[in-house]
């Protein structure tokens, strides 16, 4: 056993190799049967595709960095479903290229924000978050109030989530500048924060 410990650290290319293979079979084990889970891979029951604004807000959302302070995923303990509800499932998620859970919170996470607040709270909060979160550390987002949605780029942003799975139809498609045309960016990201979480959160 010592002779083949030594010949692996102290042989580059032999470490490598093993190294490789531990990875890949690891990956085998844990990755590739995900990849045929229904709950993993299927929508569950109440997830829809975006809405044209409520892409358009996401994509801002992102955009912003939103996602630097906020996560969206609740784990499965008590601590955390008793203050967000419904621990997160992929089947939420399968719709969102890219996803938006991660561990990061800064603030609170927003996995089952959906109607939680009202829009004029929401617009409050981005507008400035201290005039009805009077200890909050995030940075005002006004502008959204006053930039508007490009409408020529929704029906594009669509087609190629369409390529991706997303079960978007024509209809949906040719519809999308109309539906965002006129919309202002606070608009759009408070159409995206209203839907998240509703399709586990109204089943508690």
């Amino acid at each position: 056993m010592n002779k083949i410990q030594k010949l692996i650290e102290e042989n580059v290319a032999a470490l490598v190799i093993l190294t490789l293979i531990t990875i890949s079979v690891a990956m085998m084990v844990e990755i590739l049967p995900l990849m045929f889970s229904k709950s993993v891979t299927q929508p569950i029951a109440g997830v829809k595709p975006y809405s044209a604004l409520r892409l358009e807000g996401r994509d801002i959302y992102i955009r912003e960095g939103c996602y630097n302070c906020h996560s969206q995923m609740i784990r499965p303990f008590r601590s955390e479903t008793e203050r967000y509800g419904h621990y997160s499932v992929a089947g939420e998620s399968v719709y969102d290229h890219p996803f938006q859970w991660g561990s990061k919170r800064t603030g609170p996470d927003l996995a089952r924000v959906g109607g939680r607040y009202s829009d004029e709270w929401h617009r409050a909060h981005l507008m400035n978050p201290r005039d009805v979160v009077p200890e909050s550390n995030m940075p005002a987002f006004s502008w959204l109030a006053v930039n508007t949605i490009d409408p020529t780029v929704t029906p594009k942003k669509m087609a190629a989530l369409r390529k991706l799975g997303v079960p978007y139809t024509d209809a949906d498609i040719a519809n999308a500048s109309k539906e965002v045309e006129g919309k202002t960016e606070m608009e759009a990201v408070i159409a995206y924060l209203q839907g998240l979480g509703l399709a586990l959160k109204n089943k508690r």
